[in-house]
């Protein structure tokens, strides 16, 4: 009986990897909506095979509900725009060589002053199907149906059945990252209490410049979360969830570079002090130390950024504080040592006081209150455009408040009182 549960509970638990994984999730519900599309395009399209229906569908099915509707509106707007183009055409001159070549030349132009990005080709590829066809406006009418039933198809499919939200995945690997930071802080904390050889202290920088690649592929799982959050029929308070992720990387990112540049002091000075060891004995111990609690704290803060219960925040944010102080402390020692050392001998004190500084950037970067005042001025800065994208909505808002019945009622006691 537990052999059974447990080949169940392993069944399930691969299921549900499945259906987190985007490239399932895409190809279920592109397949679902083109097929829709086409049944649905069979009853009002007067074509005997309206394909393009069930392509529209294809192609504007995004993994996020803010995807799919980007996507649909610039995919009708492009088809509608080539059929305008091809009408315009088949009035003027007809279809020749020379037309046909004016025509995807226009059509292309038209596609970018349309703004329909990707689509652009589109626009020509429409125009050229309708100004193919002996009657042109049966055609573009049947066209445009078309694109429209795919769209709405498409539309209703993300609408209907709202697409995952990305916050796990974009979390998991933010949190990923930090701890491939901190293993890289652990290793140069344990070479940096010895006698590492000139090479190992550049493979380091060389793992330290890897980095840079998972940042970008850790910002392509965060701009899909972002998506998901829009629009999204599941999410209260996207915008601070997106705030969050987004600042959250940000962080990362400045460790990162911080990390790349405290790996070439490191490797600089192994040049220049080999084959002395890098630092003196105590002063090697308490680097490792601090380092590793650097690496603690990177890891407690991409938890924190990516805790959505309140509970777990707290807890994160509790051992990131205390994390914080001890890293502080280590490094207050760490420096008095270093000065000690600097004055008995002054050889690389730039170096030696680039450690310190590149160490201290870290531990601001990942400061409590550094992280909240970058949430406000992230906050403030999306309300500000906002604003200035749609005033008139800002406008609209204060006077339903101003006249909203229930402000009134609430406020009516206080003034009578106060008379």
């Amino acid at each position: 009986m537990r052999d059974v549960r447990e080949v169940w509970d392993a069944s399930a638990a691969r299921v549900s990897k499945w259906r987190r994984e985007p490239v399932v999730v895409q190809t279920l519900r592109s397949a679902a909506a083109a097929t829709l599309a086409y049944v649905v395009a069979l009853h009002f399209s007067p074509e005997a095979a309206p394909l393009t229906a069930p392509l529209t569908a294809l192609l504007v099915v995004q993994v996020t509900l803010y995807s799919t509707i980007t996507t649909g509106v610039r995919r009708v707007n492009s088809v509608v725009a080539g059929v305008v183009v091809a009408i315009g055409f088949s009035a003027l001159v007809g279809l020749t060589w020379w037309s046909l070549g004016l025509l995807i030349l226009a059509s292309l132009a038209v596609g970018h002053l349309v703004r329909v990005s990707e689509f652009v080709p589109e626009v020509a590829i429409s125009a050229m199907l309708v100004l193919g066809v002996s009657s042109v406006g049966d055609t573009a009418w049947s066209r445009i149906l078309e694109t429209v039933i795919g769209a709405v198809v498409g539309l209703s499919c993300n609408l209907l059945l709202p697409p995952p939200v990305w916050v796990g995945a974009a979390g998991e690997s933010i949190e990923d990252l930090a701890r491939r930071v901190r293993q890289l802080l652990l290793r140069i904390g344990e070479e940096a209490s010895g006698r590492p050889p000139v090479a190992l202290a550049a493979a380091r920088l060389h793992e330290a410049r890897r980095l840079d690649h998972d940042i970008v592929e850790v910002d392509a799982a965060l701009r899909q979360a972002e998506d998901s959050l829009r629009f999204n029929p599941r999410v209260r308070e996207g915008l601070l969830h997106r705030v969050v992720l987004r600042t959250g990387l940000d962080t990362l990112e400045i460790c990162t570079v911080v990390l790349r540049v405290l790996a070439r002091t490191l490797t600089d000075l192994a040049k220049e002090r080999a084959p002395e060891p890098l630092f003196e004995p105590s002063i090697g111990e308490n680097l490792e130390e601090l380092l590793s609690e650097v690496g603690d704290a990177v890891v407690s803060f991409a938890v924190l950024v990516t805790s959505d219960v309140s509970d777990n925040a707290e807890s994160a944010e509790a051992r990131l504080a205390s994390e914080l102080t001890t890293a502080t402390a280590t490094r207050d020692k760490v420096a008095q040592l270093l000065l000690e050392e600097i004055r008995r001998d002054a050889r690389q004190w730039q170096l030696h006081g680039a450690v310190l500084t590149e160490v201290n950037r870290m531990l601001d970067e990942l400061d409590m209150e550094h992280r909240s005042r970058r949430l406000l001025e992230e906050l403030d800065r999306h309300t500000r455009e906002k604003l200035e994208r749609r005033p008139w909505l800002y406008r609209l808002r204060r006077r339903l408040r101003r006249f909203n019945p229930r402000r009134r009622n609430r406020s009516a006691p206080a003034g009578r009182g106060a008379g």
